[in-house]
This record gives structure tokens, sequence and C-alpha cells, in this order.
């Protein structure tokens, strides 16, 4: 098989456009306009970062949501921030990407095996998102991971994805057993269609203080392209 690239784009334009959650419009376009001193002359995206990467993946990254003056930025989720420093760093050390750094949607960085998205699609504010608002995500995800056919491991940045990436999986008629896994650090869910590997998430606040460390997220991305049979970079 191999994804619907087609479906892919119709996707994206459908997530570029969304206006379902007045908080997050009204906090995304309030950040676009008033900018960080940093971008001040920079036009920000001010829009729902749609996912990227190759629409033939195996693996899945899946995070929480786009950063204020990262994606919000750029229009390309964890492109332009910290965290999607230290993530497309280890992508490339891992072998699935073809560069180690990403600051604009048009900088040549390539993805290969994998593909990157997020749980809710606009930056909240205090990089906290409703329930509602991620309850009105959560079908562009569905329809993301129906049209993404071969992925068959996703890994979830942190315990929100993790939530959203079992939920997911029960959606799609790949059943969560009881008691519910927990998430963690490593965390393995393997499953009749889609296996779930837990990484912490490469913000500041785990990667300053080093509960995330550069072996371990390599650890989890070797381990995913594993599970994805991919074999060794």
């Amino acid at each position: 098989m191999s994804g619907d690239r087609a479906g892919l784009r119709a996707l994206t334009a459908e997530i570029v456009d969304c206006r379902r959650c007045p908080r997050l419009v009204s906090w995304r376009e309030e950040v676009a306009t008033v900018k960080r001193a940093a971008f001040a002359d920079q036009e920000y995206w001010g829009r729902p970062a749609p996912g990227f990467g190759d629409p033939d993946a195996r693996i899945l990254v899946l995070g929480l949501a786009p950063a204020a003056h990262g994606a919000n930025r750029t229009g390309r989720i964890f492109t332009g921030d910290r965290s999607g420093d230290w993530l497309f760093a280890a992508l490339h050390r891992c072998g699935l990407a073809n560069q180690p750094t990403s600051v604009a949607r048009d900088d040549g960085l390539e993805l290969h095996g994998v593909y990157v998205n997020a749980a809710v699609r606009c930056a909240p504010p205090a990089n906290k998102p409703l329930p509602a608002e991620r309850d009105n995500c959560f079908p562009f995800l569905t329809r993301e991971l129906e049209l993404l056919r071969d992925v068959d491991t996703i890994v979830c940045l942190g315990g929100f994805a993790w939530e959203a990436a079992l939920r997911l999986r029960a959606a799609l008629g790949d059943p969560v057993p009881r008691p519910k896994p927990r998430f963690g650090h490593g965390a393995e869910l393997i499953g009749e269609r889609w296996a779930l590997i837990g990484c912490y998430h490469p913000s500041q606040q785990n990667t300053f203080t080093g509960r995330l460390t550069v072996p371990m997220t390599d650890a989890v991305l070797l381990r995913a392209r594993e599970l994805a049979g991919l074999g060794t970079p």
C-alpha cells in the first residue's frame, strides 16, 4: 500500500481553513499580530498547522499542539522552536530526516518513513488545549491516519499525545486493553494494527533539566524503526 496523497492534500487544505474553536482562533491570530520581538520582521502563519512528511510513512510522530512562536509562525508543525530543534536533530541522527534542522516550510527538510502531526492543530494559550478543542481536532487525526495507510507505529511525544493515540486506535478498530496502559518514556503498546511507543516531549522543561536526553530520544526512535520494520539506519 501507499499513502493517499490526494486525500492528504485535501485534508491539509481543510485543516488550514478550520475555525471551529473560537478561543484558539482568537489566540493564534493575536499572537500572529503581536509577534515576539525576535520575529517582528516575519509574517506569522497564524492558522492551524497541518501534518507533514512522507505519505508512505511507517512511523507517525504525534505531538501536542503547535507552539505559539514555532509552527504558528512558520506554518509547519515543530518547525522553528526548541522542541523542533531537538526532534529534527534526533530524526536526522536516526536516518529519518535528510537534515538536522528545520527553520521554515521551504528549507528543504525531507522526512523518510515518518509523518509528523499533533493532536491539536492550533497553538493554545499556555500550551493547554481545552477538552472540547481536543475533541474538535480529533476527526482530523482519525482521517489522517486512515490516509497514511502504511503507518503501523506511533511515537507519542508526551502524555497528551499518548491519550490521543489510545483514542485514535480505539476509534479505528484497534481496541485499548484494560486497565488502560499508562504513559511513560519507552512505554510500548502493541496492537493489532498499530504499535504505540511513548517518549517524553522534547520541551525545554524536559531537555534542559535532563529528564529527556539525546540517548533517550534516539533509543525511542530506533525502537520505532524496529517496530515499523525499517531496520537500522
